[in-house]
This record gives structure tokens, sequence and C-alpha cells, in this order.
């Protein structure tokens, strides 16, 4: 949580909220009607809108979303996946890369800088010094789509002064019909958009954008192949995300990601492997397994028993610190991923198990596939097999038709559960899903209210358990600096709690331990111990 979650000021749009409550129009973003085909091919229509013509691959399909097709899901292992003409391409250019949402986005940038750091391009953080800039967007919260465009709107002067500059956007807006749509007729500057499926093809999509001067556009609706041999430019040495599954079939009404992540595909169990023991012999200390659905894992690999875990346990036995997994939904969390998770060593103690509501009948229409009494049941499961396990969530306040009792009964639920720490959200619709075509009639005052109560509810329970480190000595990954002072270091405990103490920066990115001598509300102060004091 940010610090205006925490105090109740904002809810999952992470900026002060239209009061009027209105939803948008995006009906005209739709006017298409002085766009001219200029030409129609097999795989490709140009289109001319305001002078600029579009090349169209493909466009997203809400309707071709949906359907989950039986087609076999393709292992592809390239040599390269860069075009011999493509090669070199970049040699003495920059690019950059802005990055919004989730970790499965982190990672997704990563193996995009790869392939043009393969192309011959180096990374810059400075806006006036790249020649590519791509914006790799989040769909799940209408504020980070506010961002995006603002973000787009500014760089149009940089377009103007620059014309061979290469402005694009990917990432889950991109899988959004009314996004691509809104871009295509009112920000004709923008040079590329290509979505989450297609990641791969970016080397020929963007020579296609630099040689033929048109807007490109190739958003794939149906699933994408399991792409292998990747280049990757991982952030830092320390920690790494391991993509172990891609998207999710479980179409809860509120949620987007379905549509623009596609239906669940794993990895085989070998390829992720391999995967941690090379990071292992590069010296990473901690890698998440990442995933929309993560313990959904292996229910789609025919012929294979094989789940969540089953490859954690096999990642038990690999010499690496830590790990972790997210996210996970209750309904696969099953009785053997809990027995391998309880063998601890490098499985971490932190389970991030989001249950969005408290009552039933609101997650019945949310569609989450389980009630109350069983997402509880598990809880105590998990909690009974992993005693010192810190247990996080997700919660939403003000879906549609929720009354007081209801909200209520979210309350009890952090009493019962009491969770270490939640990520709260006011509800907001999201074009495209079932929930969206609800009544949204809670008053955003009534759910700016409630949020409030929640997040003090989260908090005092949050302190209460942070005061159980007070004058313990914990293990601390050292991540970095800490955002507030840089003469102080950051770094998280095994059950994910920020520690932050003085210590040489030397340490950084190692594991050291640390005596907490300040138990903050969400957060541990500490100083750093010898080993040989930790002994006694």
């Amino acid at each position: 949580m940010n610090e205006d979650q925490r105090l109740g000021r904002l809810g999952n749009t992470k900026e002060p909220i239209d009061k009027e409550n209105k939803k948008k129009d995006y009906s005209k973003y739709f006017d298409f009607s002085n766009a001219k085909v200029v030409s129609e091919e097999d795989n490709k229509k140009v289109i001319r809108i305001e002078g600029r013509d579009i090349s169209i691959y493909d466009q997203p399909d809400y309707k071709q979303g949906k359907r989950r097709g039986k087609e076999d899901v393709q292992v592809i292992r390239p040599d390269s996946l860069i075009p011999e003409e493509m090669k070199g391409i970049g040699n003495g250019k920059k690019f950059l890369i802005r990055t919004y949402g989730c970790q499965m986005n982190t990672h997704d940038s990563e193996n995009i800088a790869g392939l043009l750091l393969e192309m011959g391009f180096e990374s810059t953080e400075e806006t006036m010094e790249a020649d590519v800039i791509l914006l790799n967007t989040c769909a799940i919260r209408e504020n980070a789509e506010n961002k995006v465009f603002g973000e787009i709107g500014h760089l149009k002067a940089l377009k103007v002064e620059r014309p061979e500059l290469i402005v694009g956007v990917c990432g889950c807006m991109s899988q959004e019909e009314s996004v691509v749509n809104r871009i295509m007729q009112k920000h004709q500057h923008i040079d590329l958009i290509f979505g989450t499926h297609n990641i791969h093809r970016l080397p020929e999509l963007l020579r296609n954008a630099i040689y033929g001067k048109e807007m490109v556009v190739e958003v794939w609706s149906k699933e994408g192949d399991i792409v292998e041999n990747m280049p990757r430019a991982r952030q830092g040495k320390t920690q790494a995300w391991v993509n172990i599954m891609y998207g999710c079939d479980k179409f809860c009404t509120y949620c987007i990601v379905p549509y623009t992540r596609g239906k669940e595909r794993s990895r085989l169990p070998e390829d992720i492997i391999a995967e941690v023991r090379d990071l292992a012999r590069q010296g990473y200390k901690e890698i998440t397994l990442l995933g929309q659905n993560v313990n959904a894992y292996g229910k789609d690999l025919e012929g294979k028993n094989y789940g969540l875990g089953h490859l954690m346990d096999e990642i038990h036995k690999i010499d690496i610190p830590r790990v972790r997994f997210t996210t996970s939904h209750p309904r696969d969390f099953d009785d053997h991923l809990i027995s391998v998770l309880s063998k601890g060593g490098n499985l971490v103690e932190h389970i991030h198990l989001p249950v969005q509501h408290g009552n039933s009948e609101i997650l019945k229409l949310m569609a989450r596939k389980y009630t109350r009494e069983q997402y509880v049941e598990l809880a105590h499961k998990i909690k009974m097999a992993i005693p010192n396990a810190s247990f996080t969530t997700d919660l939403i306040v003000g879906f549609p038709n929720e009354t007081e009792e209801q909200f209520e009964e979210t309350l009890s639920l952090v009493r019962e559960i009491e969770f270490d720490s939640a990520y709260t959200y006011i509800y907001s619709p999201r074009e495209g899903t079932p929930a969206a075509k609800m009544k949204d009639n809670v008053p955003m005052e009534v759910k700016r209210e409630r949020l409030g109560r929640l997040n003090a509810l989260v908090n005092e329970i949050s302190a209460k358990k942070n005061l159980d480190y007070q004058d313990q000595i914990v293990e601390v990954l050292v991540e970095g600096e800490s955002k507030k002072n840089p003469d102080v270091l950051a770094g998280r405990t095994r059950t994910n709690r920020l520690v932050n103490f003085k210590a040489p920066k030397s340490v950084i990115g190692e594991i050291v331990y640390v005596k907490v001598t300040e138990a903050k509300t969400w957060s541990l102060n500490g100083e750093m111990v010898e080993m040989a004091e930790v002994k006694q």
C-alpha cells in the first residue's frame, strides 16, 4: 500500500477520484467515418486517418479473446529472434522503456530490453536521449490507463521536434479495443502498438515502423505460443523474476486480465528448472515464480500429473537462498502445495492469497468460486502447516450492490485471519468485464469512507504483528539504498517485511542479520549484527 491508500484517501485508482463517479464515454473514440482503406492484403490492412497511414496486422477483439480455443500451444525455441537486417540497426542509438503495473509487466520489459540490446541499442533513462520510447502498460486500474495517456500526450511535442523518434505502446492496455481505437484516431504520433502475446515479434514490427513511416498495429487476441530462449536484460543481480505460466482462465467479473493475457499456458518444468539453476549459478539470492494465477501451474500440461507443488519441490533442492511465488488463487491452493511449502529451506514463509471480499454473496457476484467459509478453512490449514508464515491479501470495497452489512463482513474477516498486511482498493469498472455492466450503485463517498475504515483496521493489525519483531534478529536480503535516505539500506525478511538499517554499501545484494530496534506500522528499523551474535 502507498501512504494515500493507508490513510484511506485513495482507492485502486491511486489518484483523487472523480467525485461525480461518471463512467467514461468511449463512443467518441469509435468514429472512423473519415478513415479510408488504402489497401487490404491477406495479413495486413492499411487505413488512412487524418493523413496518417496505419498498417493493421491484427487488432484486439474481446469476443475472440473470450474464446478459449483447444489448439495446442506450441513451445518455440528459436536460435535468434533478430532478423539479419535488424542486427546492428540500433548501433549508436538508445531506448527507453517506461513500465507500469505488475511484476509480469516488469518481467516483460526485461524481455523487450533484451531484444533491443541484441539489435544494438543501448538503454537510457533520459527521455531526450532516446531514439525509441516504449510504454509498457497496465490495464487493471483506471488510473494506470490515465497515466499512460498523459504520457502519450507529453510525448507528442517531442515527436514533433524529432520526427525520427519511434514511440510505441505495448502491454495490457494494447489488448483493449477502446485503447487501440483511441490511439489510432486521436494520437497519431504513436508509431507502434503491440500486445502481450507477440513481444517476440518486436524486431519485425520495429523494422516496419522505422522503414514504413506508418503506424504499425499488431495485437493478437488469440493466445501466443510459449517462446523460450528469449533474450532478457534482468534488472539487478540479486533478485530475479521467473515466469512459469501465462494467462488466466478464472474470469472474475471485475478483472480484465483474462482478456489481456489470454488463457492459461504453462511452461515445461524442465525449462523452468534450467532457468532457476542458471540463476543460482549466476549468484542470484532470490527468485519469484510468476503467473497471473501461479498455482494453476501445470493444469494444462497434457499427460502430466504435475502442479506448482511438484515444481517447488524440485526448486527446493536447488542452491538458491530464497524462492517466492505470486499471485495465487484460493481455488487452486491444494494440500500438496501446502505440504511442500511447509518444508521451509529456501521456500520462504510468506503467503499472498487474495480473498477480495469477506461476504460470500459478493464473492459469488465476483465469480471467485469459493465462499468465505472455504477461504477461512484454507487459511487456517496453511497457518497450521506453516505457523511462522506471514499472510497477506487483496481486498476490494464498494463492489456493485455491496451493503454496509456485507462490508462489515470484510472487516470481520480481516479480524479473524489477522492479515499481516493487505492491498486495498476501491472498485472501479473496467470496460469489457461483466462487472462493468452492473450498476455501480455504491456512492463514491461511501466507498471512500469504507476504504478508510478498512485501512485503519489493516494498519492496526499490521502494527501489532510488527511488534512481535521488536528486539528480534531477522535475516534480511539487502536490496539497496532506502528510498527516503541514501545513507540507510533497505531489505526484506523471509516473511517479506521491509527493514531499514545502516550498514556499508558493500552488503547490498547480500543476506545479513539485523536486530530490530524499532517496530513501525509498515516497516522495521534495525542495526546489522555479526554472525557470532546471531549464533548465541
